[in-house]
């Protein structure tokens, strides 16, 4: 349906703002003050699903004209909703639960926005990934969201093995019908032994933290269903053992080639070139390990 400008936006004029407002991911009571309010004074509610933002609304006395928004309409919804702005509309965007454009497609109508020159403002209030960090009993001080991984092995493989050098602590998202598979691909890809935590129905009357190793938490959910909304974080790699990465790679790389007939010399050139690495430190680093060859005359550590 068209979504048309009121006459209060009219006579109104002038621009109107983008207001980005967080609800509760379980809990109703987590809701703020301040969200009522912006919710309660905007022209109209940008949401998911208007039946569940319906009533929140309504549990609160609220009620206020709805426009779905959401990944497969974004693209008819978003010049509609600047239009609204730019004729003066105050605009709430909700997701189904948490803050919107938090792996979320309110991104996009937040950057269309700001390329149009309107307000956006942040409501802030409830988030899972956050939710999951503050009780994981994971280092918070450095972090990367990483949202869902791909539903397909072969691709979630090929993301974690992305990040099997991360130092940072990592968050997910996923569906309680795959965590099992995503926890047991974890360990396998990530390290048995990595610490985690699977934070499941965050704030909900059956709220569970369940920490352990990835390889354990793996058995734990084999045997058992999971439930509910699901964050997992993870911890990353410590730092000394993130700096042997490369050197590790080189490694496999270097007898690869070797296995194809290069020469040591030969093939510590193409992995000096792959990675940005000195050619002279690649070759000797090979000899050490013993992958034949002899030592460079010369600093090891330096090139000419």
């Amino acid at each position: 349906m068209p979504i048309t400008t009121s006459r209060t936006e009219q006579e109104r004029g002038g621009q109107g703002v983008l207001y980005v407002v967080a609800t509760p991911i379980g809990n109703p009571a987590d809701i703020t003050e301040r969200a009522l309010e912006v919710l309660g004074g905007a022209d109209i509610v940008a949401c998911e699903d208007t039946r569940r933002a319906g009533l929140l609304l309504a549990s609160h006395g609220i009620k206020k004209p709805l426009v779905s928004y959401y990944e497969h309409n974004e693209e008819k919804r978003i010049p509609e909703l600047i239009g609204r702005l730019r004729a003066g509309a105050k605009i709430a965007l909700v997701t189904d639960a948490g803050t919107p454009a938090i792996s979320d497609p309110g991104f996009r109508l937040v950057r269309a926005a700001h390329r149009a020159g309107i307000r956006v403002v942040a409501v802030p209030g409830a988030s899972a990934m956050l939710a999951a960090l503050s009780v994981a009993g994971i280092p918070t001080d450095r972090f990367t969201f990483e949202g869902f991984l791909p539903t397909r092995e072969s691709a979630r493989r090929h993301a974690l093995e992305a990040l099997r050098a991360e130092t940072r602590t990592m968050v997910f998202f996923e569906a309680a019908r795959r965590l099992a598979e995503t926890l047991a691909t974890m360990a396998e890809v990530l390290g048995a032994g990595r610490q985690a935590a699977v934070v499941r129905e965050a704030t909900k009357t059956h709220e569970e933290t369940i920490r352990a190793t990835l390889g354990e938490l793996a058995g734990i959910f084999t045997s058992r269903e999971a439930l509910g909304e699901v964050t997992i974080v993870v911890e990353g790699v410590p730092a000394k053992a993130a700096a042997s990465e490369p050197t590790e790679r080189s490694a496999v790389t270097i007898a690869l080639l070797l296995e194809s007939g290069l020469s040591l010399k030969q093939a510590s050139a193409v992995v000096a070139k792959l990675t940005g690495r000195s050619r002279r430190e690649v070759y000797n680093e090979a000899v050490k390990a013993g992958q034949g060859g002899e030592r460079e005359p010369g600093d090891a550590d330096s090139e000419h």
